[in-house]
């Protein structure tokens, strides 16, 4: 749990809220498998295919830039063409190196600002701020474009230190225009209370590459579709 100087949340206030109709409706964004070698950007061309998809973030971890960069430029291309955001994680000098639409930047990548600085005014910056309200309101002082909450749910997919409340997106939607990105072992069984509380984008990543990916997309899409829930 994060140290909120912000103290709790009331949790009468997920009760009372009311998503506002003049922000678009909640869409999914896909978080890549650490492993995208082989067969990947078929699977990926694939789950773009299958349902809408508003952005994709390229993840991988203990690789050099040179390597990176290989592995992404297929992948950015799928994207590109299907008008995908194609998002690196935590690489400014990657997402610049690709002029990718996006970087997203974890607590330990980097001001916002210096991002900015040098990928300029039309990239989208994504901050993750775990359960903190505090950090998210940093964060878009800081001109972030998103902030990101979570874990909600048991994720393999990285360590759980953060467990946030779905209110948490109920109170940053009601009280700030910034897009709210809910993450953390979100499954199509589960997804719903977070889109009912005011999350503006779902990031998956197990739920998808865990199995048939374009199934996977199609039951998001089934949640997602608005007058389902």
């Amino acid at each position: 749990m994060t140290d909120d100087p912000l103290g709790p949340l009331d949790p009468d206030f997920a009760v009372n809220f009311q998503r506002d109709d003049r922000r678009p409706p909640c869409q999914l964004y896909l978080i890549s498998p650490l492993d995208v070698t082989g067969s990947f950007p078929d699977r990926l061309a694939r789950a773009l295919d299958a349902g809408p998809v508003a952005a994709f973030q390229f993840r991988v971890k203990d690789v050099d830039q040179h390597q990176a960069a290989r592995l992404a430029e297929p992948l950015q291309r799928l994207c590109a063409e299907r008008d995908v955001a194609f998002i690196v994680n935590d690489s400014v000098s990657l997402a610049k190196r690709l002029g990718a639409d996006g970087v997203h930047l974890g607590q330990e990548d980097g001001d916002p600002r210096e991002a900015r600085a040098i990928l300029g005014p039309s990239v989208q910056i994504g901050v993750t701020c775990h359960d903190s309200r505090h950090l998210a309101m940093e964060a878009g002082e800081a001109g972030a474009d998103y902030v990101a909450f979570g874990s909600f749910f048991p994720t393999t997919t990285k360590e759980v230190k953060h467990r946030p409340e779905p209110v948490i997106l109920s109170w940053w939607s009601a009280v700030f225009e910034l897009p709210a990105v809910a993450i953390g072992g979100i499954t199509p069984a589960n997804a719903a209370p977070l889109v009912a509380a005011g999350a503006d984008f779902l990031a998956v990543s197990g739920a998808v590459w865990g199995g048939d990916e374009a199934a996977a997309v199609r039951a998001f899409a089934a949640v997602l579709e608005p007058g389902s829930r």
